[in-house]
Parts: C-alpha cells; sequence; structure tokens
C-alpha cells in the first residue's frame, strides 16, 4: 500500500480526484516538491509526521493516531490502522512529545464521539498538504497550511450530519500527563461562524497556545461533550453545521503564543479568503523556492531522499511570532542541530540565519542564559552543553564584517552574553556547575551524579568556540581562559585505555568500567548522555590532532578508530536507550555524538575509509520508506547529516566554517549561494565524475581546477561559487591514490 501511495505522491497526484484540487507548479522553476516524500520517518523510530506545514511555519496541522506513548512524540506512526483526528501544531523528529494541540474530528450521524477514531483509507501528503478518507463514515479531510494558520476542507457525504469535535484536552504526551497537561481552557463563540480560545498547557515545557477558528458555515447546535477524568480542564465541544448539502465544510484554524486577538489577526493577514486550493498553492510554492537553492541529479530514490531530507530540515526551527513581526524561532534542538543543521542553514537559506541568532539572544535575556533546547519561547533544559554559542559564533565568524547587516557593537553584546552563559551561575540553570568545572578541570561524577563525562566534552566544544571568538574581538585574556578550559577534554580521557571515563574528584577513574555502558539522564549514576565511551571519546572537534597525538599518533589513532566500526553492536546497562540505533560496531548513526566521526578519517590519510563507511549508512539508514531512517530526525540534523554527506564534505567542526571531504554520493549537486543580504546569489556545482555503486571511492578533488589534497574547503568557497569536482573510482585505484598522495 505504501509503494502505490508513493508512487501516486512522485506523479504529482497529490489528493483524490473527488477532492478536485490540483496543485500547479511553481511558475518560475521546476516542481521540486514533487520529490518530497513526508511518509518517510513516520514509522519506526525517526518520529516524524506528514502534517502540512510552511517552511519553519508555527502550524504543522496534520492527523494524530495516538498519544502517552514514546513512539508518539509527533503524534503520528503510519502504521496505525485509525486516527484521532487532526492536531494544529506538532514536534517533527524529536524524543519527548509536546504540542499536539486542538484536536478536531469530523464525525457524522450520532453518539459518544469524543474520543472515538476512525479508520483511515487513501492517506497522501506533500509539502503544504495533506488529506485522508474515512470510508466507513463518507467522509474526506484535507488540510493546506500558511505559517499561522490551518485550513480544512471536510466534504461530507450527502444527506449527512455534518459535525466536527473540536477537542482541547487532547496533546501529546507522557501518559501521567495525558489527563492533567491542561491547566487553564477558556473559549467563546462571538458569533456563529467564529471561535476563539485559550489554553496553558504543562508538559514537556509550560505555555500558552491562543488560537482562532473560522467556519464557511454557521454552527447549527453545540455542546459540551462530558469530561472523561475528574482532573480534566480541556472543554471538548461537539459542533453540528446541519445535514451536509453536497457542499464542503470550511475551517481555519490560526494559532498565536500571544494572545486571540493575535491569533485573528494572522489568519486575516495570511489566509483573509476562503480559496482551499490557493493556500495549498502557497505552501507548495514556499517549499519549492526553497529546494530550487540545491538542484540534484541522481536516481529517483536518491532525488526523493534528498529533498525529503530538506523538507525535514526546514520544518524546524519553528517560527512563533506573530504575522508581519520580528521573527522569533523556537523548536531549537541545539544539542543535535548545532552540529550539521545549523551550518547547512547559512548556506541553503544564509537570510534566516540572523533572525535565528537574534531569537537565541531575546531568549537568553529572558531566562539569564543563553538556550539549551527551546520549544514555543520556553527553554525546557533537557539536554547538555550550551550549543546555542556555537551557532551564534559560527555565524559571527562567517560574517563578522557586518555583511549580513550586523554591527561590531551587536557581536560585543553578543560576546557578553556568551561569557555571562559559560562563566556565572545561573538561579534557574540546572545542570552546568562552573565552580566544580574550573576547580577539577572536567566534572567528578562522585559531585556530578549524571552525565559526568559528557557534560565535561560538550561544555569544552563550547569553551573553544568562546574562546575563538573572543580572540577574534581582542579579548585577549577571555581569549587563553576559554580555549584553556577547551582542552578539558584530556582530563576525561585515559590514554591507557584510549577511552574517555569517569573520574571522581580526587582524580581516580571510575571502577567497575565498561565501555558499553550507555549513560543518560542527569538524575542517575551514569557518565555519559545517549551514548557510552565507545561514542563519546571522539568528541574533540575542536582538536582532532590533540585526539590523534594522545591516542600516540595517526597509526595508534587509525586502529582505535578502526575498532570502533569493529566492535560488537551491543548496548550494556540503563535500560533501553531508545535513541541509540543505527549501530555499526559502536558508532551510532541514530544520535548525533557520532555524526563528525566518519570525517576523522580523511583527516589522518584514510579517505577511503571515510567512503567505504559513508556507503554503508547511506545504504542502511536512510532509505527512501516510511521506516527507513534510524534514530529520531531531530528537527532536521539527522536530514542535515544526509545532505552535506550526498554532497561529499560536512562540517566536522561545525564552528568556523570549515569543511572535511568525504565521498559524494549523488551524481551532481548545484547550490543557488549568497555571500551577502543583498548579493545577488552565486552558483556552486558540485560533480561526482564516474560515481557508481562501485566506484565509491575519491580518486581526487578539484576546487575550480586545482587540486586539494588536504581534504577540506571553507565556507567562503561555497558561498563565492565555483566547482568542487570528485573523481571516482573503484577500490584498488583509491589505495594507489592515497598512497600516492601520502608520499608527496
Amino acid at each position: 500500500m505504501y509503494d502505490r501511495m508513493k508512487t501516486e505522491c512522485l506523479k504529482g497526484c497529490l489528493v483524490a480526484a473527488s477532492f478536485a484540487l490540483a496543485v500547479p507548479a511553481v511558475a518560475r522553476g521546476e516542481d521540486l516538491a514533487r520529490w518530497v516524500d513526508p511518509f518517510i520517518g513516520t514509522a519506526g523510530t525517526a518520529n516524524c509526521h506528514p502534517n502540512a506545514c510552511y517552511p519553519h511555519g508555527m502550524v504543522q496541522a496534520g492527523p494524530t493516531s495516538g498519544t502517552g506513548e514514546w513512539k508518539y512524540c509527533s503524534g503520528y506512526q503510519l502504521e496505525d490502522a485509525e486516527l484521532f483526528g487532526f492536531v494544529q501544531n506538532a514536534v517533527s523528529g524529536t524524543g519527548c512529545p509536546d504540542l499536539g494541540d486542538i484536536r478536531i474530528q469530523p464525525f457524522a450521524g450520532d453518539g459518544e464521539n469524543e474520543l472515538k477514531t476512525a479508520a483511515k483509507s487513501d492517506e497522501k501528503a506533500s509539502p503544504g498538504l495533506y488529506s485522508v478518507r474515512y470510508p466507513a463514515q463518507g467522509i474526506a479531510t484535507e488540510v493546506a497550511a500558511s505559517p499561522h494558520v490551518a485550513f480544512y476542507r471536510f466534504t461530507f457525504r450527502k444527506g449527512d450530519s455534518a459535525r466536527l469535535l473540536v477537542d482541547l484536552q487532547w496533546g501529546h504526551c507522557d501518559k501521567s500527563d495525558v489527563a492533567t497537561h491542561v491547566v487553564l481552557c477558556e473559549t467563546s463563540f462571538p458569533d456563529a461562524t467564529t471561535m476563539t480560545g485559550h489554553l496553558h498547557l504543562k508538559r514537556w515545557v509550560e505555555r500558552d497556545c491562543y488560537f482562532a477558528m473560522k467556519f464557511s458555515k454557521p454552527v447549527a447546535t453545540r455542546k459540551m461533550a462530558p469530561r472523561r477524568d475528574v482532573r480534566e480542564n480541556g472543554e471538548r465541544h461537539e459542533l453540528d453545521f446541519g445535514v451536509a448539502d453536497g457542499e464542503p465544510l470550511l475551517l481555519k484554524v490560526s494559532l498565536s503564543s500571544t494572545s486571540a486577538a493575535a491569533a485573528e489577526r494572522n489568519l486575516a493577514a495570511e489566509v483573509p479568503h476562503w480559496d482551499f486550493a490557493r493556500t495549498a498553492k502557497e505552501a507548495r510554492d514556499a517549499w519549492n523556492e526553497l529546494f530550487s537553492r540545491c538542484k540534484v541529479e541522481g536516481s529517483d530514490d536518491q532525488k526523493t531522499s534528498f529533498y525529503t531530507s530538506m523538507y525535514h530540515l526546514f520544518i524546524a526551527p519553528t517560527d512563533i511570532s506573530d504575522a508581519g513581526g520580528k521573527p522569533f524561532y523556537s523548536t531549537l534542538s541545539f544539542w543535535d542541530t548545532f552540529r550539521a543543521a545549523h551550518p547547512l542553514y547559512t548556506i541553503l537559506a544564509p537570510e534566516r540565519v540572523p533572525g535565528m541568532v537574534d531569537s537565541i539572544l531575546a531568549q537568553g535575556k529572558k531566562t539569564g542564559f543563553l538556550p539549551i533546547w527551546c520549544l514555543w519561547g520556553v527553554d525546557n533544559q533537557c539536554m547538555i552543553g550550551t550549543h546555542s554559542v556555537p551557532v551564534a559564533v559560527d555565524w559571527f565568524l562567517k560574517t563578522r564584517n557586518g555583511e549580513w547587516g550586523t554591527e561590531n557593537g551587536y557581536w560585543l553584546a553578543a560576546y557578553e552574553q556568551i561569557k555571562d552563559t559559560l562563566t556565572k551561575q545561573h538561579k534557574n540553570r540546572r545542570k552546568e556547575r562552573w565552580d566544580l568545572l574550573d576547580k577539577h578541570g572536567y566534572y567528578p561524577f562522585d559531585e556530578i551524579k549524571g552525565e559526568s563525562v559528557s557534560r565535561t566534552l560538550e561544555c569544552a566544544y563550547d569553551d573553544w568556540c568562546a574562546g575563538i571568538m573572543a580572540r577574534q574581538l581582542g579579548f585577549a585574556e577571555d581569549a587563553a581562559f576559554f580555549l584553556k578550559r577547551s582542552e578539558n577534554w584530556r582530563n576525561v580521557f585515559d590514554a591507557s585505555i584510549g577511552l574517555v571515563r569517569g573520574k571522581d574528584s580526587n582524580g581516580k577513574w571510575r571502577e567497575p568500567y565498561d565501555p558499553y555502558t550507555l549513560g543518560h539522564g542527569a538524575d542517575k549514576a551514569n557518565d555519559f548522555t545517549e551514548g557510552n565511551a565507545f561514542q563519546y571519546t571522539w568528541h574533540v572537534m575542536q582538536n582532532p590532532q590533540g585526539l590523534v597525538d594522545a591516542m600516540g599518533g595517526r597509526d595508534a589513532f587509525v586502529k582505535k578508530l578502526d575498532s570502533l566500526f569493529e566492535a560488537p553492536s551491543k548496548t550494556e546497562g540503563m535500560g533501553e536507550v531508545l535513541d541509540v540505533t543505527g549501530l555499526i560496531g559502536q558508532y551510532v548513526q541514530g544520535n548525533e555524538p557520532s555524526h563528525h566521526v566518519i570525517y576523522f578519517y580523511p583527516q589522518v590519510g584514510h579517505p577511503e575509509k571515510a567512503a567505504e563507511r559513508i556507503r554503508e549508512v547511506f545504504d542502511k539508514f536512510y532509505l527512501p520508506k516510511p521506516d527507513g531512517l534510524c534514530g529520531n530526525d531531530d528537527c532536521g540534523q539527522m536530514s542535515a547529516w544526509y545532505i552535506f554527506s550526498a554532497m561529499g564534505f560536512y562540517p566536522f567542526n561545525p564552528c568556523g566554517g570549515e569543511y572535511v571531504l568525504g565521498a559524494p554520493q549523488v551524481d551532481k549537486v548545484t547550490l543557488s549561494t549568497r555571500s551577502t543580504r543583498s548579493a545577488r546569489p552565486n552558483t556552486f556545482t558540485i560533480i561526482a565524475r564516474n560515481l557508481s555503486k562501485e566506484n565509491k571511492y575519491v580518486k581526487s578533488v578539484t576546487l575550480n581546477g586545482m587540486p586539494i589534497t588536504d581534504w577540506k574547503i571553507r565556507h567562503s568557497d561555497i558561498v563565492s561559487g565555483g566547482e568542487l569536482v570528485f573523481e571516482m573510482c573503484s577500490e584498488g585505484m583509491a589505495k594507489h591514490a592515497c598512497q600516492h598522495q601520502s608520499t608527496n
């Protein structure tokens, strides 16, 4: 069934013929959106959703098939045969559930409908559009999206009563919160075609959601469904619009994080009409404009995987400001996305990055420290480190001459926030203890209960970023302090075994010690975050040569790196850590700490080993089917790894604009890039000559005709335009080329 759906989607058959909707291609260019399959990642562990959404849109409206379980972080699993209806927002690819606000369930006839599911069929999705049928009830539902508005078209069987359930108790949350996450619910019906409301919610984060609804027909009768639990505060309204006359019932739902009045203004600004096809086309056009910045040549499956990855990348972060206002981005999963997603935004959508950095700084002023993991404008602090720091510093290093309209005074103020965040203890900061870190040079496991090694390593990387920024701004003393602290990784590296390891406040290594033991959580006695010693040993992106030397030199380092991929694919302790999937030995593609590791190989003279592992990851863990992804997509980070690696380079150190070359996986990519806000786009072309299943190795690389021998390019090379050419070859030729290169 899924293969049939995918074929229909690729052909552009976005909805059933009886829906009478044809979304035309972008007038100015190719309809690249036809390659996107939103059902990829909706089964298995990726936790993606097929909802209708706009790039970075606050509204992500679509089906919900469950809640209360980890697999329903996004509220949806493709294999579920029934739906509970449609929600107006969701998180894509995360490991914790939230959102799933304002469930709408169409139904016909009589009965208790407040929590009933309906069997689905003919389910389809494409960028900005979702549709499904309830065959038993004779109901078809379509939803399109603008940034703040979900636009529904419900078609009921002629002669049936057209009814909607508006469930304000529903939400994607843990099982323990299903009855209690709605703290406050306020609603009103200003007239027969309008409903407004306010929800105060407490799940992963505590937040306010305001909404405004407009119906194309007046509500004939309405009643309140009874509570299912005495602890519930959310209302459930059953709305009856009378006997269906064959005309669709249309509904527009607008959201705001500030007020119901603002939600009404958002609706009026973005969808003042009742033209469903227009809204669907506008969303598709917006997606196509983004896709047009990256033209890919390869097989159909490669195009599907590539453009679906771009789609997932640009679902987050979400702009939760009101229409016409200054952008304020949230759904910022920095622990994941600083590694590749944010560097990719600086290439593909640099005009959006100043707003992201502004949002980081504004969030920091709100809480007193720069953000860690933000949802709906609230920092939930669920992860470690402060990886909004490398995101901000990376943009500073790429634009410090003010090309994008940010002057030196802006960056001086930003640096003060960075310094304050990384040196001062803040009242509401839960995880970092700078006094302990500065006293010992690491987090002792007897004074920090959980994640001691991971926190030491992640903080060291942030310190390196702060140190580089301080040096660029002329703060020599600060630079020396942060750069010294960035070497704290050495204090948890046990050279006798070549792995990182927990250490107590007296300098003694943790005993007993099992490098396979997974750690997760600040409140549990362990040394790691969603990983173990095998994965975290390599978390030294800021000083790869230092790690090579610490392991005894290049030969010993390569041997140790090989052993990572050759170790048994097992995990021990801490129960099941659901994020740790996609194993090749102890390399974990399904979780972020491993994402740069393959790219050590080119830096130590073995690009052929990188080529082998990159192809293995592509063949195993990035397949164009619903369960074809490993791990959570994590707000686009998994997708960003795919896009970079498919092109043939990766931000090994994600701050500063240097990329390590790997091995491209598609024939050709043409990027449209900008180096300044006002400059016309430049063209940067990546060509993989003779690429095939056998020719997965790189024989040589040239940039604008000049050989590259250090396996690196710069951000400036890309945004200035040019041509990067990989000559691909078979294994024997690759070894010969590698040996020749090492002797020169």
